[in-house]
């Protein structure tokens, strides 16, 4: 595939389409999670100690991580037989009717019990979503356009959780301070669940109207793909799997640091409000928004995995500085750290997608990547937010926490090593739309 070769009329829309599913996701990602750090404890275990009850809404945050291994098997499995489009739009319907069931969900004090076993369930349904969503995301936009720059257009679909948290935590902005707190906490919330909707309408409307990737296309007409491409991945791509899996932990763990505990160790511990966290997070995904891209390119000119590198040691030194400096409680400082860290974070997620899809082979890209990233996300994502609250309330200092991210930045870096660099010819071995060849692919 050369550039001269690229659909540049496709590749807006792959970008488009691939962007604006992954923003609804994690605009309901970033929904949850504020809402479990703030209203959850709440409104669905009135029962519980204040710390029980963050522990419990951080596990049901956690089960929509657990549950995506599902939906990399599911799903990751379907785009690879059946094509990157269909599986998508599958996923953002799933998506966006458990999100807006969450929405719709009673309280404790109306259905008891129920209430939370309902919060559960919908929250595992949106996981396996997600686990099927990021993989064909990912490979909409990179396969449609140069092999060469897929640094720069795979990260469409990482602009996806700064744009989704922007949009969520505005909305939650609003709804904070135009409502009083016995509002909010009674009916505000479910507002901003209620508006998914919206963004699923749109979403779809997109998805539905572009064709699927040329390089899928290309495999069709080959009858170069996989009859079992789980099995294909275990059996052959088992290296290229622990690398990226590895590769996507700490970029997890920063990123909860920074936008999912910080609320509840700013709120409870230092005595922020609430909108002013929420602001500093809001403040941060903004410059997300045009790094995660950046980063992207500028993996495509230096070497990918030393970006990244640089990225996670960054990411992790930065990690203790930031308790350093907001300790004293000032607006700016908070805001100067949170946007720092998701600076860092953005310079690993933003090459993290053609990462992870380089390092399989293309017949089995789309299972190996939904495998990597839903597999990761348990180890990561889901475990992390526990672990904060965990090691805060027994030290009652942040020093154990930041140990606990320097651990995981040392697994990424192991991964990182494991992984190898983009063979940038491999797809040059498929035409573009539809003239394909067979081709004989190794991981080096």
């Amino acid at each position: 595939m050369t550039a001269q070769t690229v659909d540049k009329k496709g590749l807006a829309k792959a970008f488009a389409a691939s962007l604006t599913g992954t923003a609804l996701e994690w605009y309901d990602f970033a929904v949850y999670s504020a809402a479990a750090a703030l209203v959850f404890p709440i409104i669905f275990f009135p029962d519980s100690d204040p710390l029980t009850g963050t522990l419990l809404a951080f596990s049901t945050y956690a089960v929509g991580y657990i549950a995506r291994p599902i939906g990399g098997f599911v799903f990751g499995r379907l785009g690879d037989v059946i094509g990157r489009k269909q599986l998508l739009v599958i996923t953002l319907m799933l998506i966006g009717v458990t999100t807006f069931a969450i929405g719709l969900i009673p309280g404790y004090d109306t259905i008891g019990i129920v209430a939370p076993i309902l919060l559960v369930a919908m929250r595992f349904a949106q996981g396996v979503a997600v686990g099927g969503e990021w993989g064909g995301a990912v490979l909409l936009s990179s396969e449609y356009g140069n092999p060469r720059q897929r640094g720069f257009w795979s990260s469409a679909a990482q602009i996806g959780p700064p744009a989704g948290n922007l949009l969520a935590n505005g909305a939650l902005a609003v709804l904070t301070l135009s409502l009083t707190e016995d509002q909010f906490e009674s009916w505000g919330w479910r507002v901003a669940f209620l508006f998914s909707a919206v963004l699923v309408g749109f979403g779809l409307w997109i998805r539905l109207k572009l064709e699927d990737t040329p390089v899928f296309k290309a495999l069709q007409e080959s009858g170069d793909r996989s009859e079992a491409p789980i099995s294909e991945v275990f059996s052959t791509q088992l290296r290229p799997l622990i690398a990226a899996i590895l590769s996507r932990i700490a970029p997890d763990v920063i990123y909860a640091l920074f936008t999912v505990f910080s609320i509840t160790y700013g709120v409870q511990k230092l005595g922020f409000e609430r909108s002013e966290v929420l602001t500093a997070i809001l403040v941060g995904s903004a410059f997300q928004l045009g790094l995660i891209p950046l980063a992207g390119a500028v993996s495509d000119r230096i070497n990918r995995r030393l970006v990244y590198a640089v990225a996670a040691v960054g990411g992790v030194a930065w990690s203790a500085i930031f308790f350093l400096i907001i300790g004293g409680s000032s607006l700016p400082l908070l805001i100067l750290g949170v946007v720092v860290g998701l600076a860092f974070h953005s310079f690993m997620y933003g090459p993290q997608a053609a990462f992870v899809t380089e390092q399989f082979t293309v017949r089995l890209r789309s299972t190996g990547s939904s495998l990597a990233y839903t597999i990761a996300g348990v180890f990561g994502g889901a475990m992390a937010p526990l672990i904060f609250v965990f090691l805060l309330d027994k030290t009652d200092t942040w020093v154990p926490i930041v140990g606990y991210v320097a651990i995981v930045g040392i697994l990424t870096l192991a991964g990182l090593a494991l992984g190898r660099n983009p063979d940038r010819a491999e797809e040059e071995e498929y035409a573009v739309i539809g003239n394909a060849r067979p081709a004989t692919e190794s991981v080096k």
